[in-house]
């Protein structure tokens, strides 16, 4: 990374500069108050391969009819799947949301684990969701990373991962840990608006001066 790297003035930064953004849906939905685990996990599990344009609409028109484990468990595969059809892989998350369901009514009674390791043993909840869903929800210190996460931290040299598992266990020996939950929700809006896959506006980033514009050949 740059010799004069700071990460607090990059998040300050980023933080002014997403405000006119649409926010990353997971943390939109608990704004509109579906704050609960379970509600934050069912939202990131549709979210997977999926836009957040899609997510949002989907996540809440589920959740206006069913909100906990046992509305969920009660509800006929059919019907999920019609809710949530339009996110991609549907058919194989109705099933996960439906065995991940059954087993927090078996084993823990209808209270979703706030914990890692048991989230993660559930069908079809990767580290992404669980930490982003336990960050969200519970306050949690948990670092989720997505495509935008392990892109932009790399493109800045803050870090030399391959894969987005790597970013996270480098973020969580580097990143200040008052940073954890807040690096998702800025860098899914800067990464889609401004710090781009292809001809990221390198032109008019607020944090230009910071990032090393690893892999970067053409901006705008």
């Amino acid at each position: 990374m740059k010799p004069n790297f700071d990460i607090h003035a990059v998040v300050q930064r980023i933080e002014t500069a997403v405000q006119p953004f649409p926010k990353a849906s997971l943390f939109e939905l608990y704004e509109r108050g579906y704050t609960s685990l379970y509600e934050q996990l069912l939202a990131c599990i549709i979210s997977i391969r999926t836009y957040d344009e899609t997510t949002t609409p989907l996540s809440e028109a589920l959740f206006q009819i069913a909100r906990t484990p046992e509305a969920i468990h009660r509800m006929p595969d059919e019907q999920l799947l019609q809710l949530i059809g339009k996110s991609t892989f549907a058919e194989q998350k109705v099933q996960n949301i439906k065995q991940l369901t059954a087993q927090i009514l078996t084993d823990y009674n209808g209270k979703t684990p706030a914990d890692f390791d048991r989230l993660t043993a559930f069908r079809g909840v990767g580290p992404k969701c669980a930490n982003l869903a336990l960050g969200i929800a519970t306050g949690q210190a948990s670092i989720s990373v997505d495509v935008h996460v392990h892109r932009v931290t790399n493109r800045w040299g803050y870090l030399a991962t391959r894969q987005p598992e790597q970013t996270m266990r480098v973020l969580q020996d580097i990143l200040p840990k008052e940073y954890w939950i807040t690096i998702n929700r800025l860098l899914v809006p800067f990464g889609k608006h401004i710090c781009t896959g292809n001809l990221p506006k390198c032109s008019t980033c607020p944090v230009l001066e910071f990032c090393e514009q690893v892999g970067v050949e053409r901006f705008k």
